[in-house]
């Protein structure tokens, strides 16, 4: 890499967070990572980076987390948000509480960050933002009801910012993961997908590095499916 350039992963502590750290960190870029657990700490200690410990559901902490990379690199190139896991049940099941936690987990957990960071890639005239979504957003499953719902949200969400922040040379995307080796493995779930495997956190990492790549510097707004063809678009 002709020159040092930052990522900030939030939610990197583990699963395809994690990997995306890795990956990024093996690309060459300084990578800050906030979790909730301290996992994203060692983590970012192993790979030579910034750690904090806290939550994407917090406005303070992501602020420490970008205060914390602009102080040690004085620039954020890219943003990956992912997510923790939000509530599941039957559709007419889901208290209005619930409800208030998906939108908390699936859809402000990109919005807050973005905020943060779009004035920092505006002084930059660049950046790339990359959001971990779900291959259900437009194909949805009752399985996964406050993702899919909130998930469809950060689709239009993902739209809107690409028609305001282009022009300042920002881009948004979307990876949409299928069944990823980071849950338990199921034969029926595994037998679902055309490919007939779970797809490897590893795989998700190498999308969305390429997402953060010049290579990708004239895609955005796009929802990009990783999903061993599980979901096809018309």
């Amino acid at each position: 890499m002709a020159a040092e350039k930052v990522a900030l992963v939030t939610a990197g502590g583990s699963g395809m967070g994690a990997g995306a750290a890795r990956r990024l960190a093996a690309d060459g870029f300084r990578v800050a990572i906030l979790s909730s657990s301290g996992k994203g700490e060692a983590l970012a200690a192993e790979l030579g980076g910034l750690g904090i410990t806290g939550s994407n559901k917090s406005n303070d902490d992501l602020k420490r987390l970008v205060d914390g990379a602009m102080a040690k690199w004085g620039r954020i190139d890219v943003l990956v948000n992912s997510a923790g896991h939000g509530p599941r049940a039957a559709i007419t099941e889901i208290t209005d509480e619930q409800w208030h936690t998906g939108l908390d987990t699936y859809l402000l957990n990109v919005i807050r960050p973005t905020r943060l960071v779009t004035p920092v890639m505006q002084a930059q005239k660049a950046g790339a933002i990359i959001n971990i979504s779900t291959a259900w957003a437009f194909e949805p499953s009752a399985m996964f009801p406050t993702s899919a719902v909130f998930r469809a949200g950060l689709a239009a969400f993902t739209k809107i910012f690409t028609d305001t922040h282009a022009a300042d040379n920002i881009r948004m995307n979307n990876v949409l993961p299928g069944w990823i080796d980071s849950l338990p493995q199921q034969d029926a779930r595994r037998d679902s997908v055309p490919m007939k495997r779970y797809g490897k956190v590893e795989e998700i990492a190498a999308t969305i590095a390429f997402l953060a790549s010049d290579g990708a510097a004239y895609i955005t707004g796009q929802n990009i499916r990783v999903d061993g063809g599980l979901t096809r678009s018309v």
